[in-house]
């Protein structure tokens, strides 16, 4: 099963590499500058920013340290984001392909590790978050970022639905408690926790992903008609017609340490 889902992954993020790139939401966004300003970024870090997608995280780090290491399972993406990240200049950003589950990399190897708008796509996020830990050094940190479900079991199976119906390749926004558990299982220690809210632009949240139009009609069709509580939880928005425009999700930034 998990590496069906890795193959589900690596079928739509190929078809859809340049748009992940282009993406507004991908390329800004206050989580993008929190996750930059908690960097703490000199020109001594090595990096790695796991699921790399379009390189966005990497590019803004790039900059500011001694090197990043760009990793991701679909290769077309890595391409993507080479195109995006040498076109900005930056030279000291290497693309390495790499499953987040069973990273390529040497115990101890990094001084920081990021991963942004990805882990919700990994068939076992617990070893993906084991992984980091190995990889980074005592007193390194975690930086990361994701979709992320409400703590009422009715609300979080309402959201992975409708994403798991927009992107087969979705597995799972899991909860801040959730989380919490996993990271700290994992030996981190926990230094901040950040919410944002995270509005979608219906048309264009389905355009990223190339949805069929028959799936786009479903789509619309569970969110205009979703209990009152459910409107108002996800911001529901319809036009004059009826038709959904948009509604609001919830990411979350977690920063962890590895203790020395």
């Amino acid at each position: 099963m998990s590496d069906s889902l890795k193959e589900l992954v690596k079928q739509q993020f190929s078809k859809n590499a340049s748009s992940y790139v282009t993406s507004a939401r991908h390329a800004r966004g206050e989580d993008l500058a929190l996750l930059v300003s908690a960097a703490e970024a000199n020109r001594d870090m090595e990096v790695l920013d796991i699921a790399t997608g379009g390189g966005h995280v990497a590019n803004a780090l790039a900059p500011l340290v001694c090197r990043v290491v760009a990793s991701d399972l679909t290769p077309e993406m890595l391409e993507a984001a080479a195109a995006f990240i040498r076109g900005n200049g930056h030279e000291n950003v290497d693309f390495i392909p790499g499953d987040a589950e069973r990273l390529p990399f040497a115990d101890a190897a990094f001084d920081l590790v990021t991963c942004r708008i990805a882990a919700h796509h990994f068939p076992d996020v617990s070893a993906f978050v084991r992984e980091s830990f190995r990889v980074v050094k005592p007193g390194g940190k975690l930086l990361l970022i994701d979709n992320t479900a409400p703590e009422a079991d009715d609300f979080d199976r309402f959201y992975n639905e409708i994403e798991k119906l927009r992107d087969p390749s979705h597995v799972r926004a899991w909860k801040k408690s959730e989380w919490l558990g996993m990271l700290e299982a994992a030996g981190y220690r926990l230094e901040s926790l950040v919410c944002f809210p995270k509005p979608f632009q219906f048309r264009d949240w389905c355009a990223r992903a190339s949805v069929p139009e028959q799936t786009v009609s479903r789509l619309a069709n569970d969110l205009a008609n979703a209990p009152e509580p459910f409107r108002r939880r996800f911001s529901i928005q319809t036009d004059e017609a009826g038709a959904v425009t948009s509604f609001q999700g919830e990411a979350v930034y977690v920063q962890a340490v590895k203790p020395v």
